[in-house]
């Protein structure tokens, strides 16, 4: 059975990467430095950069006989603000517009799925050692939309510690989400660890190539999903609009019997460099 990628935001997204990299739409350049230090700050998930990304994923060959998608469009915005001269409070919100055929047979749900938001508290400058890091808390919102969400507020601790070193950005973000309250019948108790260490190497000109790896262990079902992201990324600036394009694939390492086997993924993140 062919695989269709139902979501017409994915088909803006690619066309935009397409006919930007080809020169196919008039962009205003940005100066290699400015280029290059937007795609530095945008490797940093604190940092002091207003972010607004736009983000689809396809996953596909999911379900109960391997025939399901999922189509994501997710809203990350990251405003940090500062609160001390030498503190900021960096905000982070992920808002997932979901869209999934076939999981079950047949079957077919969409909606927004569980909001998670996040509050780094980070230092304005580096450790001596030249560690980047910030600590706070997470919690999980419900939408209560049948399939997509857990039906449960959640809390827990969250943290992101990275260095910059010349051309690579590394680091790791962690958090854990404990349910609050008893769920409802049919529902397991949300208890979810997130592991995500990530690489980024900048090539000049505000292009980037990227490894991350989005791992999440359910401690309920005792049950991993570990999808590899690979992508690449330009910064340009349309009119007066800073934005990073990106694409990527990527490919489950191990999974949950539900879980797809692959993916693809291009966002949009509109930049506001103060």
């Amino acid at each position: 059975m062919a695989h269709r990628i139902h979501y017409a935001p994915f088909r803006i997204l690619m066309s935009t990467l397409a006919f930007t990299l080809l020169g196919g739409i008039s962009t205003s350049s940005i100066a290699q430095s400015g280029a290059d230090d937007l795609a530095k700050k945008l490797a940093n998930p604190i940092a002091a950069l207003i972010s607004v990304p736009f983000e689809y994923t396809w996953d596909t060959k999911a379900g109960v006989n391997e025939s399901g998608d999922k189509n994501y469009l997710t809203l990350k915005p990251v405003v940090p603000m500062s609160i001390h001269q030498d503190w900021n409070l960096i905000s982070r919100t992920v808002m997932p517009l979901v869209k999934q055929t076939d999981i079950s047979p047949g079957t077919r749900q969409s909606g927004v799925a569980d909001i998670t938001q996040s509050f780094f508290f980070s230092p304005k400058a580096p450790t001596s050692d030249g560690l980047i890091w910030g600590a706070g808390p997470i919690l999980n919102i419900p939408t209560d939309v049948n399939g997509l969400s857990s039906k449960q507020w959640g809390a827990g601790p969250t943290g992101v510690v990275l260095k910059q070193d010349g051309a690579y950005t590394y680091g790791m973000l962690a958090f854990n989400l404990f349910g609050m309250g008893n769920p409802d019948p049919g529902m397991t108790k949300l208890n979810n660890l997130f592991l995500q260490p990530f690489l980024t190497k900048q090539l000049g000109k505000g292009l980037s190539v990227s490894s991350n790896i989005e791992s999440s262990y359910d401690w309920t079902n005792d049950q991993w999903n570990v999808p590899l992201n690979l992508s690449v990324a330009q910064v340009m600036k349309i009119g007066d609009q800073p934005i990073s394009f990106s694409l990527g694939a990527r490919y489950y390492l191990e999974k949950s019997p539900m879980a797809p086997q692959w993916g693809i993924r291009a966002a949009a993140t509109f930049l506001f460099p103060k």
